[in-house]
This record gives C-alpha cells, sequence and structure tokens, in this order.
C-alpha cells in the first residue's frame, strides 16, 4: 500500500543529542489512546446543514473517533506531558468537528495501522498527514485539506546530493512515500555501477531526525512541513535541495462515507472563509500548503 504521512547551535554536542533524543522520543511512544476523555472541539459554530450528515452512529455518541500517529510534528505529535496530542492536524480537525457539533477522540496509533483501523471501523476517521493518491482512494473515501511536498535534510556542512546519494546512509519514516523515493534512488545508484543507499527505516519520524542530528544517519527526507519544523527546532540541521512532488494531505473516512466526506469538505470551505484556517495553519508556520478547494477523492 502506498503511503504518505505522507519529522533538533553549531554541533550538537553528546549531551545535546542526548536531551534531544528524549525530547523526541517523548513526542513518539505509542500508546493505544490518547490517554484523555474526548474533548470539545476547538471553537467554531456548529452549521446546522453540515451537522445534519454526520452519520447516525456518530452523531448519537456525540463523538468522532480518530485515529493518529502522533510522532509526526508539526502535524501530529505528543505534548511536553506524553499523552496530549498536538498539531496543526489536531487543531485543524477539531474546528472541522467543532462545524458539525462533534467531540474530538484522537487515539494514537501506528500509521499503518490507521487505515485499515478505519476500513474495519475501529476509529471513524484517520487523520495523520496521508497523502491522497488514487491506490489510496480505492481504500477509503479521502477529503483534500492541505498540500505538502517531500523535502531532504541533513547536518548542517553535510555532503549529500538528493540527486546522488549512492553510499550514504538515509533515515525515512516505515510506511511513507519517501521510502519508495529512496528506493528507487537506490535502484539507480546500482544499475549505474554506485554503491546503493543504505536505507534506515524508523517507526517514527522522531527516530528518523534523531539519527540525522546524531549522525548516525547522513540525511533524512520527509513531508515538508514536519522537515521545516525539525530544523527549526534543531538547529545545525539544514534543508537540502528543494521541495519536489507536492500533492494534497485528505482525511481518511470509510469508503461508503462520500456524503459524509462532503459534509466535512464542506467544513473545511466554511473554516477557509471564516479566516480559522489561516489562523490555525499561521500558528505553526505551515500556511505555505494551504489550499482554496477542499474535495472529496479528488484524484478519482
Amino acid at each position: 500500500m502506498l503511503a504518505n504521512r505522507s519529522r533538533r547551535a553549531g554541533l550538537i554536542g553528546l549531551a545535546g543529542v542526548a536531551a534531544l533524543v528524549l525530547s523526541l522520543s517523548a513526542c513518539g511512544k505509542e500508546k493505544g489512546s490518547s490517554g484523555s476523555t474526548p474533548t470539545p472541539a476547538a471553537a467554531s459554530s456548529v452549521d446546522a446543514a453540515l451537522a445534519a450528515k454526520v452519520p447516525a452512529a456518530i452523531k448519537s455518541k456525540g463523538t468522532i473517533v480518530i485515529g493518529t500517529d502522533a510522532t509526526y510534528a508539526p502535524s501530529e505529535f505528543l505534548d511536553t506531558d506524553g499523552k496530549t496530542i498536538i498539531g496543526f492536524d489536531v487543531d485543524l480537525f477539531k474546528a472541522v468537528a467543532g462545524k458539525l457539533g462533534l467531540k474530538t477522540d484522537f487515539q494514537s496509533a501506528k500509521f499503518d495501522d490507521i487505515i485499515p483501523g478505519v476500513s474495519s471501523a475501529k476509529y471513524d476517521i484517520g487523520v495523520s498527514s496521508f497523502t491522497i493518491n488514487a491506490a489510496r482512494e480505492k481504500e477509503v473515501t479521502m477529503v483534500s485539506y492541505f498540500s505538502a511536498g517531500t523535502q531532504w535534510a541533513q547536518k548542517s556542512g553535510g555532503s549529500v546530493d538528493p540527486a546522488n546519494a549512492c553510499g550514504k546512509k538515509v533515515a525515512v519514516q516505515t510506511g511513507t512515500v519517501q521510502v519508495d523515493d529512496v528506493t528507487d534512488r537506490s535502484k539507480k545508484c546500482t544499475a549505474s555501477g554506485k554503491p546503493a543507499i543504505t536505507i534506515e527505516q524508523y517507526q517514527a519520524q522522531s527516530d528518523a531526525t534523531a539519527a540525522v542530528v546524531s549522525g548516525k544517519d547522513d540525511a533524512m527526507l520527509a513531508d515538508s512541513p514536519v522537515v521545516a519544523y525539525a530544523v527549526k527546532q534543531a538547529p545545525g540541521l539544514a534543508v537540502l535541495g528543494d521541495i519536489y512532488d507536492s500533492a494534497p494531505y485528505g482525511y481518511a473516512l470509510p469508503t461508503a462515507a462520500t456524503d459524509f466526506g462532503q459534509a466535512i469538505a464542506d467544513a473545511v470551505k466554511a473554516l477557509i472563509a471564516d479566516g480559522t484556517y489561516k489562523s490555525i495553519l499561521d500558528k505553526w508556520g505551515v500556511t505555505g500548503g494551504a489550499i482554496t478547494s477542499p474535495a472529496v477523492n479528488p484524484t478519482a
């Protein structure tokens, strides 16, 4: 299954690296759930017409259960308490839920388990920086709300060339399109007689970032807002090359939930119109990924 999630002055000393790894690990702990009771959605007036399109099973409990991989700052990650899930995806979807008259219950999960969890009704929706593609639209209904590309990063002063990373050790999060990307690059290396790229896959993006900061790996690639946030948090880490392969992020819903998907798309449109959408993206420094026309299954 194609996936994408689509994640910290001078050279960092050993103590600094240890502290960084601890902080990133705190963001990447796997939990069965957020450990908190359902929370009211962000303040936004309920749209009665959109709320009427909420499926009866969700409306009756008043809460929408959300699967998310809370290791992907600034999209979705754990706060310093090690249990509260925060991020721009979280703030934005809470505002969407507010338009629908719903509370939110974000539950931490492994990224690869979220879409199967939506299909099996374990989660009502997946909100976890999923890139929309044709393969995914065959598995779930996707609702676009943001746009991101792929970006590389390395330690400042590094010598990695993304176009020729042969022989380098490159970190990626497992289950992402970046795995496919770097695998294809490695195949081109070996086909031309050059050494393969050593692809280091990590369950949590925070671990991939820490591996580059510590010098264990030479470079990493991830979604552009994640790399921008990591570089901002870790002086000594630098972006590498340009953003490429931009594509929309989407909320993942059951395949039969197209009407509910349209209600969610319309709620995002309402947040764009009233300025809430921009204010949330501004807060997290990801305004460059703003879109203007949310849609259901836009690549179908």
